[in-house]
């Protein structure tokens, strides 16, 4: 089956380098989710799109992070690393996300 597309495996920059991760969703998913997984510590939230909106970003440090929309792919720009940055990203996409507020 199709699976989400993350380029490039390996990403080595130095510290206040920009670093830009791609991702590419499962076709006619809209809604994206960026996670981080420092070694050793449990997987952080960062970021969420719905579409090519940017729906919930309570998880990046919006100084240094932004997230960069555009044709199909829902990337996320580090704009000067530091050394805390060094970690696993994962992109999760699925069809979308239904919220009910009562």
């Amino acid at each position: 089956g199709e699976e989400v597309i993350q380029t490039q495996r390996h990403l080595v920059k130095g510290k206040g380098q920009k670093a830009i991760l791609y991702c590419v969703p499962i076709t006619g998913h809209g809604s994206v989710f960026w996670y981080q997984q420092v070694l050793k510590k449990e997987l952080k939230f960062l970021i969420s799109f719905q579409n090519e909106n940017v729906f919930d970003e309570t998880g990046i440090p919006k100084k240094r992070f932004s997230a960069c929309p555009q044709n199909s792919s829902r990337s996320l720009e580090i704009q000067a690393t530091e050394p805390q940055d060094s970690a696993v990203y994962f992109c999760a996409s699925s069809q979308f996300t239904v919220l009910h507020i009562s």
